[in-house]
């Protein structure tokens, strides 16, 4: 074989390889682009939903409060102008995209997926349910805990004009103003394979996001504000206390040895689940039921429910104590867009 001839046939199965390394990730690719286009072609200007007389009244307010919470986040906090949220898309209450997670069974860390411009990736979508189940079985195939789940919104990243899913007006002012914020910082700024990051900080300025968009609306006295502030405290006391119930299993995981049986080690983590699940009726909760019903999971989804809360709440400290050098959202997210390149 000729020096040129062998150069080709190296370069050819070089190519074959990648193509066929590929090949599962390019159909993935399509049929979440499917799946995208299918929600943006059906949905609706948000004008014209508006000028619809058959449309009720209280989504057309959220509509509008929406509209609100964007404009305050671009004037106020320092979110990226942008398209997303000016049209609206009715999911006739089914659920329209289903995310997978997953973790080895006896270590706190996360499955990664690699994607292009994205990296390294915790979590993956599809629009597809038996698409996710397939994949789940693969992982649980080779020992991870998985979750499966739905998920109420998600950002594209600028890459589409993101439409408002009709089952996000089942929130309220508070928890709709932090879920708009939340999607919207990705788009402000999302650091290449770093999930745990991206997902802290849209947590956090979600939150606090929130808080300035009711006190400006509603007024530091209201209604709206002082149950926002009652639900955030839940949501601290709680996520702090899986926090320290994954630190926990961490130290389990890391006390197994070599002479630890499968079962001793199944037995030992279940235990310890089951022991942080029941501690949860000891926290001092306004809303205790709700969170009583969230921790349920943990026995099912095992790690991938404790790494769910290192995603989003594990920085939340270090970021509070970077936030106060600064003092308001709008030069922070100016400061961190200077020192972060984003995707």
């Amino acid at each position: 074989m000729s020096k040129l001839n062998t150069i080709f046939f190296l370069g050819t199965l070089i190519l074959s390889g990648l193509i066929y390394s590929q090949f599962n990730l390019i159909g993935y690719g399509f049929s979440q682009l499917n799946g995208q286009l299918n929600i943006l072609w059906n949905s609706r200007p948000i004008d014209e939903v508006l000028g619809d007389s058959t449309v009720h009244d209280t989504i057309k307010q959220k509509l509008i409060l929406i509209q609100e919470i964007k404009a305050f986040a671009v004037d106020s906090l320092g979110i990226k102008k942008s398209k997303n949220y000016s049209s609206y898309f009715d999911q006739q209450n089914k659920p329209l995209l289903y995310v997978l997670t997953g973790a080895p069974e006896f270590e706190m860390k996360s499955y990664e997926w690699k994607f292009p411009f994205l990296g390294k990736v915790s979590y993956k979508g599809f629009f597809k349910e038996e698409a996710g189940r397939l994949e789940e079985k693969e992982l649980i195939k080779n020992g991870y805990d998985t979750d499966l789940g739905t998920v109420g919104a998600w950002s594209t990243l600028g890459w589409f004009n993101d439409p408002i899913l009709s089952g996000m007006l089942k929130r309220n002012e508070g928890n709709l103003a932090n879920l708009i914020i939340h999607e919207l910082t990705h788009g402000t700024l999302y650091v290449k394979d770093n999930v745990e990051f991206n997902e802290n900080l849209a947590s956090f300025i979600g939150e606090k996001g929130a808080i300035e968009f009711l006190k400006n609306k509603y007024g530091e006295e209201s209604l709206e504000l002082r149950k926002y502030r009652e639900n955030k405290s839940d949501d601290e006391i709680f996520s702090n206390y899986i926090l320290k119930g994954a630190n926990q299993l961490d130290s389990l995981y890391k006390s197994f040895n070599n002479s630890s049986s499968i079962e001793l080690k199944r037995r030992e983590k279940l235990l310890l689940i089951n022991k942080i699940t029941e501690g949860v009726n000891q926290l001092n909760l306004f809303n205790k039921k709700k969170y009583l019903y969230i921790v349920s999971f943990a026995t099912t989804e095992k790690n991938t429910f404790f790494m769910s809360y290192m995603r989003y709440k594990s920085e939340q400290s270090l970021l509070e104590k970077e936030f106060k050098k600064y003092g308001n959202l709008k030069d922070y997210l100016k400061a961190l867009k200077q020192k972060y390149n984003s995707v």
